[in-house]
């Protein structure tokens, strides 16, 4: 089999097979203030951390039909402030309502009922009801044809829900956090079913193998 050449597919046929073979992704809901001072809030799935040092996240930033960019790309743009929220199994309905094609003006936040909080160190609110919250501002934005941008943010602090973080070890209680991840089409995962992989030392792996092979040698 000679693969599958992406220069001789339509984009659309390229975005359906990239969704669903990078399986899964985490969601980031964003919010951003308009210039009016309205909260839209819009779910990512082409979204990640990328660095701890300095703490960045990428966001993947698609642009309407017409290639105007969408509300969270213009409104970033304007301040360079975006808060990304992670998408616990509780929000995952209220997440994906805010998805729906609102007219442009009309906050998501508004029209789902989701109750907002005061950032510390950005104006855009963050919202009450997500396990995680980073509040971000644009390092740079690189824009890829005139449909698609890579958005670099910094995270400048994250909030927590009571309960999900141990302070002192920085432990993360991924039980209670309960994410969801992005599949492809309308399919999204909990992440319940997890198993343990501990990352051996060069010196250990070749003891494992090195007994192993010694034992296929004996039989």
């Amino acid at each position: 089999m000679s693969g599958i050449s992406f220069r001789e597919l339509a984009p659309h046929d390229r975005y359906k097979l990239l969704c669903g073979v990078v399986v899964p992704r985490p969601i980031a809901l964003v919010t951003t203030l308009d210039e009016n001072g309205s909260v839209n809030a819009a779910p990512f799935s082409f979204f990640n951390v990328f660095s701890e040092d300095p703490p960045l996240v990428v966001l993947g930033l698609q642009h309407k039909a017409d290639f105007s960019p969408k509300d969270t790309t213009r409104n970033i743009h304007r301040s360079g402030q975006f808060v990304v929220h992670l998408v616990d199994e509780a929000l995952a309905t209220t997440m994906n309502d805010c998805a729906i094609d609102f007219p442009s003006g009309d906050s998501e936040v508004e029209a789902t009922g989701l109750k907002t909080l005061p950032s510390i160190d950005i104006a855009v609110p963050r919202l009450a009801a997500a396990p995680f919250a980073l509040e971000c501002r644009q390092h740079v934005a690189l824009a890829f044809g005139p449909g698609r941008e890579l958005l670099v943010g910094e995270v400048l602090r994250l909030h927590a829900r009571e309960g999900l973080i141990d302070q002192e070890k920085m432990y993360v209680d991924f039980d209670a956090y309960q994410p969801i991840g992005r599949l492809f089409g309308n399919l999204y995962a909990a992440q319940r079913d997890t198993f343990t992989l501990a990352r051996e030392s060069h010196a250990q792996w070749l003891s494992r193998n090195g007994a192993a092979e010694t034992s296929d040698q004996n039989q």
